[in-house]
């Protein structure tokens, strides 16, 4: 029997949700009833075509808003969109993400910038957009997506360590500031997903080492996870449910590990 978390009728705003995490949580949101904005880059017909299917398929509201991650007046115009289109916003998800694999001195400057830029500034200005909008209405859920590297690291990726750490910090500090608002803010920190962006990692990664993708996945990306395997989708997606429903209701300021044991070890 599928569980009905109340949320039916709700509004989220996901950053980066064309594909990978992003799209699978908005699909998880959706299927709950919950009117979903996608945000993201990608081929435009294949995000309408996404957008339409996921709409048809259950029957929740789904628009599209191209704000660029980089352009606070863009992030806070979808957040407004939000308050335009169904004139309420309940849910953001901050999961926008890039990466770029490199030792510290040859890391570009550029890719730096871009880092923060789209992983952690974009988090700060969706949320400050949002916050007036959930105290007024008394209830809001900020959900922000860390990683595992948001509490240990790993090399040659200390720009995205830097940026996922700062994620997991500004969301302790939105959950003190709101505490007594009814808006809750928590972080979900995941293993190894394997999307477009690993993907990606494991070739960077097999360049920058000098081994076999192979190896690469065994050795390098799923070395530290005690359990040996991807984290999937609906994993991720069952963490979100409970957090935005009113279950999750005295769960904030936490960075909730979803990565089999690797930061318990």
């Amino acid at each position: 029997m599928a569980v009905d978390y109340g949320i039916h009728g709700h509004v989220a705003v996901i950053t980066g949700s064309t594909s990978g995490i992003g799209q699978a949580l908005a699909a998880a949101l959706a299927e709950q009833g919950v009117n979903v904005i996608l945000n993201g880059f990608g081929d435009p017909a294949q995000i309408e075509t996404d957008r339409r299917r996921l709409q048809e398929r259950t029957n929740a509201q789904i628009l599209y808003h191209p704000a660029d991650m980089t352009k606070p007046d863009e992030i806070a115009d979808l957040i407004d969109y939000a308050r335009r289109e169904f004139g309420r916003l309940d849910i953001l998800v901050n999961n926008a993400g890039i990466q770029h694999v490199a030792p510290v001195d040859e890391f570009p400057d550029e890719k730096w910038d871009a880092l923060i830029a789209v992983i952690l500034s974009s988090t700060f200005h969706a949320s400050k957009a949002a916050i007036p909008i959930m105290k007024a209405q008394g209830r809001g859920r900020i959900v922000n997506i860390a990683s595992a590297h948001g509490l240990v690291a790993s090399p040659f990726k200390a720009p995205y360590v830097a940026a996922k750490f700062g994620v997991v910090g500004f969301t302790k500090g939105c959950a003190v500031e709101l505490a007594r608002t009814g808006v809750t803010c928590n972080a979900i920190c995941p293993g190894y997903v394997k999307t477009p962006l690993i993907e990606k990692q494991v070739v960077d990664q097999a360049k920058t080492r000098g081994i076999p993708e192979d190896r690469v996945i065994e050795e390098v990306i799923l070395a530290a996870q005690p359990n040996k395997q991807f984290v999937e989708y609906e994993h991720l997606a069952g963490m979100l449910l409970y957090l935005v429903s009113d279950m999750g209701a005295s769960a904030t300021g936490a960075a909730l590990s979803v990565d089999g044991g690797w930061t318990a070890t």
